[in-house]
């Protein structure tokens, strides 16, 4: 398991670089995330008009909205794209991805699938040494481990509410003060410099 960085002024989330290991990489960081930023945002020098490429950008209004709730911003294509692309420079996107494959997990209609996809979500993100592994306490992981016999479009809700929540609490404030947001809406707001990687 990664180590864990809580300062006074921001506490991080539970899957987190070591302080050095951040210093190290910041250039890296904010360079990685300029460029997905720049994809996201369909940014170019190419011949389009400026019309074509700015109706690829999400809005003032809705980048002002991901402001308003966890809820809000994941509701938005952009916003979860910009929000992952976040998390991605803080090394916890894992979390994200959970919330995805559980919220996608309760749309399965067959008992076939749903079976199959319970299991792959258990292995890729709760069992111990999982490729994702999020941070969960031992009762919730026995809990799903033992409800993969006859899982049902439940098994997962506690161990989501508990990753949202982490998301809630930790990542999604730090996103909103980050350069990140702040460059997005700018751009939004046509007042932003053109992002180069």
């Amino acid at each position: 398991m990664r180590e864990c960085i809580v300062s006074k002024m921001d506490m991080a989330c539970t899957d987190c670089m070591k302080a050095s290991d951040m210093k190290e990489q910041n250039g890296i960081r904010k360079r990685n995330w300029r460029t997905r930023i720049c994809y996201l945002l369909k940014i170019t020098s190419s011949s389009k008009s400026l019309s074509t490429r700015l109706s690829y950008r999400p809005t003032a209004e809705e980048v002002e909205q991901w402001a308003e709730s966890l809820d809000k911003l994941l509701g938005y294509k952009y916003g979860k794209a910009a929000f992952r692309i976040f998390l991605k420079s803080e090394f916890c996107e894992e979390n994200l991805e959970f919330w995805t494959a559980c919220e996608e997990y309760r749309t399965i209609s067959s008992p076939e699938k749903l079976s199959s996809r319970a299991r792959s979500i258990y292995e890729e993100f709760i069992q111990c040494d999982a490729p994702k592994e999020i941070n969960l306490d031992y009762p919730t992981k026995d809990a799903i481990a033992q409800s993969l016999q006859l899982p049902s479009l439940t098994c997962f809700l506690s161990a989501q509410k508990k990753v949202f929540s982490l998301m809630e609490n930790n990542s999604y404030p730090r996103f909103l003060q980050s350069e990140l947001y702040k460059e997005i809406y700018n751009v939004a707001r046509g007042e932003g410099k053109h992002l180069q990687s």
